[in-house]
């Protein structure tokens, strides 16, 4: 058989490129396919329960959805039916531009109002939240877009690699769920004035709980967790030695009482007076030396209790060998190391001396005057510094998508804060915002 000539190689090789791509199509066809799929069957669910409801024709009976169950049985088997407590009225009024994290954008403000149709005084569930400082939000991810959900995901800090979804923050999960923790500003009646969020404005509320350090972080509990073996066996090797100790000056005590006086004679009925001076010098000579003993077995015990306890493997504090969870090592909190160290790294934000000059200009929320009335104003943002300091925490973490970021063109982003409409592009390593606009009013109410 001939050797392969280069032509040919090089006709193989876009073969096989060719085949790869369409084995890639398929798959994505696949996936459309089955999303189309379980769109279809709900919808053809709901359609057939709408037709039963309004009585223009009997179900089927093979057909029939299964009878609802009770309340208590649908919550044992997992089956259950949230509502929505509030809407989030935030300084986000759509998705482009929103912080993936609470913590990115400090200044990001937003409200809260408990819905009259959950209780009939909403603010009686408010009583006693207004001590904790932090609040945990549930929410639901409600701008998705679609309903499809894939094991593995692209994390935008990640830059294109794939991870497990359970161990990203992704908003495309099989529950559509948020959890974010923000800082609770105040409460005014029925709505809660929060600070540090993530959230667009509509942002269905399902739940709100306080959050507590001491149950919630794992560095307040460090602090007041301790490992009880250690302790103990601290404990059992000083016992010991400290009762030693104690005798022994018990007895340095007793021997000082009953060693006599300078100028007082010691008497004895067996003796005759003559002999008082020897024995009183007798007595003092042994005293001293008794004296010297318990010293010296002092000095010894502490020594031993020392270097029991500084010294002995087995009381040495990082290791700790129990069957039940112990908080007395920090390498118990692990976090995967693209958090702290992204290969996305953060970008310098620079402003135009246009876009300072239009952003000055805005007022703050609590600000009013009729002379400047035709000024344009901010509807949570409380200073022009606070506008500029969200504005930075926005576009140094790069809000744009990873095919923005790498296969498009474009270098112009536009996002909405507040009620300010910016635009900027991004540079190699930087972002410049250009202009800074009030935002139209139908925009802002969305």
């Amino acid at each position: 058989m001939s050797p392969r000539c280069d032509c040919c190689g090089e006709h193989v090789e876009k073969l096989n490129q060719q085949i790869t791509v369409m084995r890639k199509e398929i798959k994505n066809l696949r996936q459309i396919l089955d999303g189309a799929g379980r769109a279809h069957r709900k919808h053809m669910t709901s359609i057939r329960s709408a037709v039963a409801n309004i009585g223009l024709r009997e179900p089927d009976k093979e057909q029939a959805p299964p009878p609802p169950l009770a309340a208590p049985q649908a919550l044992e088997q997992g089956n259950i039916q949230t509502v929505p407590i509030g809407y989030i009225s935030s300084c986000f009024a759509v998705k482009n531009g929103t912080p993936r994290q609470p913590t990115i954008c400090g200044p990001s403000r937003a409200e809260l109002r408990i819905q009259q149709s959950i209780f009939n005084n909403p603010e009686h569930a408010l009583v006693g939240l207004e001590q904790y400082s932090h609040v945990w939000i549930i929410f639901l991810f409600h701008k998705n877009g679609h309903l499809n959900y894939k094991a593995k995901v692209k994390p935008p800090r990640l830059n294109g690699q794939r991870v497990g979804v359970y161990s990203t923050r992704s908003p495309h999960r099989p529950n559509a769920l948020g959890l974010t923790l923000a800082r609770l500003d105040k409460i005014d009646g029925d709505t809660v004035h929060l600070s540090d969020i993530d959230m667009i404005a509509g942002t269905p509320v399902l739940d709100i709980k306080p959050y507590i350090p001491d149950y919630d972080s794992p560095h307040s509990r460090l602090d007041k967790e301790h490992c009880d073996p250690i302790t103990d066996q601290k404990t059992d090797a000083q016992s010991d030695l400290e009762s030693d100790k104690n005798d022994n000056e018990a007895l340095v005590s007793l021997l000082s009482k009953d060693k006599p006086e300078a100028g007082i004679p010691v008497r004895d009925s067996s003796q005759s007076v003559s002999a008082q001076l020897p024995l009183h010098k007798n007595i003092h000579q042994m005293l001293d030396e008794v004296r010297a003993y318990v010293t010296q077995g002092e000095l010894q015990l502490s020594c031993a209790s020392e270097d029991q306890v500084s010294d002995s493997p087995n009381t040495k504090a990082p290791e700790c060998n129990v069957d039940y969870p112990c908080y007395g090592e920090k390498a118990y909190i692990t976090i995967a190391g693209w958090i702290r160290e992204p290969p996305v790294s953060s970008l310098q934000v620079r402003f135009t001396p246009q876009a300072q000059k239009e952003l000055a200009d805005f007022l703050p929320t609590h600000l009013s005057g009729p002379s400047e009335s035709d000024r344009p104003r901010f509807r949570f943002l409380r200073s022009t510094e606070e506008a500029v300091a969200a504005i930075r925490g926005v576009l140094s973490a790069d809000p744009r998508s990873i095919h923005r970021r790498t296969r498009c063109r474009d270098r112009l982003f536009y996002f909405i804060l507040d009620s300010a409409d910016i635009t900027c592009w991004f540079g190699q390593g930087f972002a410049e915002v250009l202009q800074v606009r009030p935002v139209e009013q139908n925009v802002v109410s969305v």
